[in-house]
């Protein structure tokens, strides 16, 4: 019982962490537009850089939120034998 109350819990962990990727997402575009908007990127070298730098801290959220539901499909896989 407490193996599966275990599950639950950790569940709703990976439930948030889905929720909150459009949040992580459109916070990198965001951060985009306000470094355009403010003129700090001099360059399209500059703005080809930032976009490839955020779109990379984005998908760490993505890897960080797949990780945790193939976790997840592991511990219900060991808890159903």
């Amino acid at each position: 019982g407490l193996f599966w109350l275990g599950i639950v819990v950790f569940g709703l962990m990976v439930v948030f962490s889905i929720l909150t990727l459009p949040v992580e997402i459109g916070a990198s575009r965001r951060a985009l537009v306000m470094l355009r908007d403010t003129g700090m990127l001099s360059s399209r070298d500059d703005e080809a850089g930032v976009k490839r730098v955020l779109t990379a801290a984005a998908m760490t959220y993505v890897a960080a939120a797949v990780t945790s539901i193939l976790t997840l499909l592991y511990y219900i896989s060991i808890a159903r034998r």
